[in-house]
């Protein structure tokens, strides 16, 4: 069974995002468990805690169901110095405990970036240490690694890189992985016709497996293929089209995880996710 949804706003609460999902026909849904561009948060109360599980349980949600999602001010690769390294795995510690609070069992991030200040393998070991940081921190919750566009210095923006960062992860029994269509286009895998598609999975599948697989971002693409690139666009707006989603609808392997769209008009989503729900059942 497909999981579709949207990354839905937290504003006045983390217990609206599962109403906010409802509204909207989604039966996934992602949000952020602060405000994503502050460093600082106040901790959940045990009242927002409770608030929440009991939405999720009206709203009839499962932890399987949501993607939680880290601050984009986080980077895991960052060494620049050694208090603002503490202070970006201070942040992604505090992030995972705040979604095993929740009673979820996944965190979605993006790896990180190497700012040109050490080379591509001791930035993925750092992103691994710092990973492995964050799971000791935690109950019960999943690192998941997003797939990026590979902008700037990022990492993260070819399978192999993601799996090196696996390989690196001591706690690997709870590392997962996110695969973004617009992310993986801009990064230079081909998803538009069904050979290309085919060829993509199987590459994904080779190296690093759909059992790490534990989320899905859903955009079609501003940029052409291997721009690097992250603009993100709606469904059938951009440089994807519509085959690419209606290929992975109909794929099994995208069962049971939430597949969540990020697309830049949240006016749209109750459309899109009906569409992306046609697909399933066409």
């Amino acid at each position: 069974m497909k999981y579709i949804g949207a990354h839905v706003s937290a504003s006045g609460g983390v217990s609206e995002a599962p109403r906010r999902s409802l509204e909207i026909g989604g039966t996934a849904f992602a949000l952020f468990t602060k405000n994503q561009r502050q460093w600082k948060a106040k901790p959940l109360s045990d009242q927002e805690i409770s608030e929440f599980q009991k939405q999720m349980q009206l709203a009839g949600y499962t932890p399987e169901q949501v993607l939680p999602h880290d601050s984009y001010l986080i980077n895991l690769g960052n060494t620049t110095t050694p208090e603002l390294r503490k202070k970006h795995v201070d942040s992604f510690c505090d992030e995972m405990r705040r979604v095993s609070l929740l009673g979820l069992d996944r965190l979605n991030f993006h790896p990180g970036s190497h700012l040109n200040a050490l080379s591509e393998d001791a930035c993925l070991k750092i992103i691994a240490e710092g990973i492995d940081i964050g799971i000791s921190e935690s109950s019960n919750v999943h690192a998941v690694i997003e797939i990026t566009a590979g902008q700037g210095t990022n990492l993260g923006y070819t399978f192999e890189q993601i799996a090196r960062i696996i390989d690196h992860v001591r706690q690997d029994s709870r590392v997962g992985v996110c695969l973004d269509t617009c992310h993986m286009f801009a990064g230079g895998y081909d998803i538009r016709t069904r050979e290309a598609y085919e060829k993509t999975m199987e590459y994904f599948e080779k190296i690093i497996g759909f059992d790490l697989l534990m989320g899905l971002h859903l955009n079609d693409a501003k940029n052409s293929l291997g721009s690097k690139v992250d603009r993100h666009a709606s469904l059938g707006k951009g440089e994807l089209g519509l085959n690419p989603f209606r290929f992975i609808m109909e794929d099994p392997r995208f069962d049971g995880i939430p597949c969540i769209l990020e697309t830049t008009d949240p006016e749209l989503w109750p459309e899109e996710i009906s569409l992306l729900k046609g697909y399933c059942n066409g």
